[in-house]
């Protein structure tokens, strides 16, 4: 509780005796408001969705900005994105397609434990490209649990801890790999696509199909190297023990009878989103090009990710279920589990966001780092990745990315380079600490089991951070680059106009 009065007390010292800037008190004062975040987020000894409130408060109060604008920021299309992608994903809990489509890749992939290991990674890597990595470890535990105990049964509690622990990883790194992938995958993704749209209104979209090109093949390098490395840590050496058969894996495909009229309706709109996130907007890959479906209509521009997010969504409560006649594929009720206090949080994050912009902050944050210009980009990069990564194990990956991208948007203003260069390689890396649950959601959700220490966490993880950090930095520069048109020392007319 000690950090619940320090934090304020050091906002307060801030804007008292602290001056930035003498010809603008906002610049100092939205500092201030940024450490007393930064403090509750990290110790979180105010509820996180609580402190994602402040500037609601504080910005008017202290001059940054009108609160009728701080209040805007809290719900755009990226909030909408967020709610559409769960409500989906709620959906699929709640008739179960989730276990089906595991066990399925189970089914197909076999049941030796190389191949039990390679399946929930599949299927996770999978299932948290599409809805939140949050949502998918929580969905992909008590799959993993059953497969667990049946193990135990057979071999007994002590030969399998060590694998059980493996498949536990396997679990929380997969759903933040996979996450990375697409824009809906994981929070940080999301942070970015705001926050750079409140920068850089003039850029290019990032669309889905966008990120996906520049982001899926760090995935997949990830996730080769993430089974290579669980395969030599914890199969390699297994010690004797039996293993699932097929059968066992078969039976419990069996036990969830005939696929229902309503999971098979679901997997139709899980597609129709994939495929309509896809190909919204125009896909431009140097000299190619396919058109977006949004052309069709008069004004495509209107259209956003959101948009698909929350159509799918709403066709969900007006399908009626045949299960049970009267009702829907989806209710209130069902829905009520949308984790609010995420969206809370995103919009906390863009209302730090935009008083770091409105303020001139993170043009000062910027200048104050100039002596970065001469360094060279790669090195750049490298450092920004190790940065962040260490920095998330022991944050929230959600806040470190909120407060961290729009200092490097002023430092990319103030050094005349490519700002997508500083904070796409950002972002990747606040999904990728893997050594402590605090990290990332699928990490506390793991240690949530009780089945692993922080100790197994930390020392299976910090090599995959090294790993991690040195793939992200090595494809944002070589293939990042190309994807994304950036031409190394020069500086983008929308950036400028920004400027």
């Amino acid at each position: 509780m000690a950090w619940f009065l320090i934090a304020p007390i050091i906002a307060m010292y801030v804007v008292w005796f602290v001056e930035l800037d003498p010809a603008n008190p906002a610049v100092t004062n939205t500092l201030a408001v940024a450490i007393l975040m930064a403090i509750w987020w990290v110790t979180e000894v105010v509820p996180l969705a609580i402190t994602s409130l402040l500037p609601i408060v504080l910005f008017p109060a202290l001059g940054i900005m009108d609160g009728r604008e701080v209040s805007a920021t809290y719900f755009n299309h990226v909030i909408f994105l967020f709610i559409g992608g769960f409500l989906v994903a709620l959906a699929i809990q709640k008739w179960n397609l989730h276990k089906r489509i595991a066990l399925n890749i189970l089914r197909v992939i076999g049941s030796s434990p190389a191949r039990i290991l390679l399946g929930f990674m599949f299927a996770t890597a999978f299932l948290s490209m599409w809805i939140s990595n949050t949502a998918t470890a929580m969905l992909m535990v008590p799959i993993l649990l059953s497969i667990i105990h049946k193990l135990e049964e057979i071999n007994g509690i002590d030969r399998v801890r060590h694998f059980a622990i493996g498949l536990l990883l396997c679990i929380a790194y997969s759903a933040s790999i996979g996450g990375v992938a697409t824009l809906v995958g994981t929070p940080p993704n999301l942070s970015f696509a705001r926050i750079f749209y409140i920068y850089f209104p003039d850029a290019p979209e990032i669309s889905f199909a966008l990120w996906f090109f520049y982001a899926f093949p760090i995935t997949l390098i990830l996730f080769g190297v993430l089974f290579g490395y669980l395969y030599f840590v914890f199969v390699k050496h297994k010690g004797g023990w039996k293993s699932l058969t097929g059968k066992e894996i078969l039976k419990e495909y069996q036990s969830m009878g005939r696929r229902k009229y309503e999971e098979t309706v679901l997997l139709i709109f899980f597609v129709m989103l994939a495929l309509l996130w896809f190909f919204r907007a125009d896909i431009d890959i140097g000299n190619f090009r396919i058109p977006g479906w949004s052309n069709l209509f008069a004004h495509p521009q209107f259209f956003n990710d959101g948009t698909v997010a929350i159509c799918i969504a709403i066709l969900l409560f007006v399908v009626p279920s045949r299960e049970e006649p009267g009702t829907f594929l989806m209710d209130w009720k069902a829905a009520e589990a949308i984790p609010w206090e995420i969206i809370l949080l995103f919009g906390g994050g863009f209302a730090l966001a935009s008083g770091f912009k409105e303020s001139g902050l993170s043009l000062w944050f910027g200048e104050q780092l100039q002596f970065l210009s001469g360094m060279h980009p790669l090195i750049l990069i490298l450092c920004i990745c190790f940065l962040v990564t260490f920095l998330t194990e022991v944050t929230s990956n959600t806040a470190t990315v909120e407060t961290l991208l729009p200092i490097l948007a002023g430092l990319a203003i103030s050094i005349e380079t490519n700002p997508l260069l500083l904070m796409l390689p950002a972002t990747i890396a606040g999904s990728l600490a893997f050594m402590l649950p605090v990290a990332t959601p699928p990490n506390a959700i793991i240690f949530g089991s009780k089945r692993i220490t922080v100790v197994q966490m930390a020392r299976t993880g910090f090599l995959l951070n090294l790993l991690g950090i040195i793939i992200v930095t090595l494809v944002t520069y070589y293939f990042g680059t190309f994807v994304f048109d950036i031409v190394e020392g020069q500086f983008p007319d929308w950036a400028k106009i920004a400027e």
